[in-house]
């Protein structure tokens, strides 16, 4: 796993967004409605680059060969009262590629990045009853709760979506 600066990001793009679509078109509630077209797909991670370079989003990558198998990323509050804390967002492994622990390390991955950048606190939101919720109780994560119809998994329909957070062991800030 490898955290990618804009430059990888942009140049790992279409990679991105192939994993993207068939994340989406394979049933994953990511925020995208299927079916995903590769172009919208691929706008939408060339769109987080500058975010990238700006600091505000870090994103990690896993690889096998030539082949990306899974992605995780980070957001950061621009928020001064808020710089204790992120978003994991858009942990994704590719269907193929599921079941053989890259999800567990993605997240693992994106937590010691937290710690080490001086967060305390993440939080996230993800699909009621999904897979996903799984791996985050057995990660350490609480949940908090659940809001009904928050947004619409890929095939349209209003879902339930539960929150998260977990804390992590307080370090001297980096970022």
């Amino acid at each position: 796993m490898n955290r990618l600066d804009e430059a990888q990001l942009l140049r790992h793009a279409g990679k991105l967004a192939d994993l993207l679509v068939d994340t989406v078109n394979g049933g994953a509630s990511v925020g995208f409605l299927a079916p995903l077209r590769h172009a919208e797909a691929l706008a939408w991670w060339e769109g987080r680059a500058g975010d990238v370079a700006a600091g505000r989003v870090a994103v990690w990558a896993a690889h096998d060969g030539e082949r990306l198998l899974g992605t995780v990323s980070l957001a950061f509050p621009d928020k001064a009262n808020s710089r204790h804390r992120a978003e994991l967002v858009k942990l994704m492994v590719h269907p193929d590629a599921r079941g053989r622990g890259l999800g567990r390390g993605l997240l693992a991955a994106a937590e010691g990045a937290a710690a080490a950048a001086g967060v305390t606190l993440l939080h996230l939101d993800t699909e009621t009853g999904s897979p996903a919720e799984r791996l985050y109780r057995s990660a350490g994560w609480t949940a908090i709760g659940a809001i009904p119809d928050y947004a619409a998994g890929p095939g349209g329909v209003l879902r339930p979506t539960t929150i998260y957070y977990k804390r992590l062991p307080a370090t001297a800030p980096t970022r």
